[in-house]
């Protein structure tokens, strides 16, 4: 069965973030004066055939976790979606 993970990756809260910073600032600059903070992040889109979405939640996880993402200044989560076969 082919699943899509869409995966969500942000920095910690504790982690500090120029980006989003320098955001911000942008944005306040173009008069959005309501932005309060920007958490710059990641997204990305991978499709896997896995017999069930458990096995498909577990690579993923996996994945996440060796290469994704940066678990001790990021977090992470997915969405897992069953495709038709393709």
């Amino acid at each position: 069965m082919i699943f899509l993970a869409k995966v969500f990756i942000t920095l910690k809260l504790t982690v500090n973030d120029p980006q989003g910073l320098t955001i911000q600032a942008g944005l306040r600059d173009l008069g959005f004066d309501s932005v309060r903070s920007v958490r710059m992040g990641k997204y990305m889109e991978v499709r896997l055939d896995q017999e069930n979405e458990a096995a498909a939640a577990q690579a993923v996880e996996g994945m996440c976790e060796k290469l994704l993402a940066n678990p001790v200044i990021e977090e992470y989560r997915f969405e897992l979606q069953a495709l038709d076969q393709e």
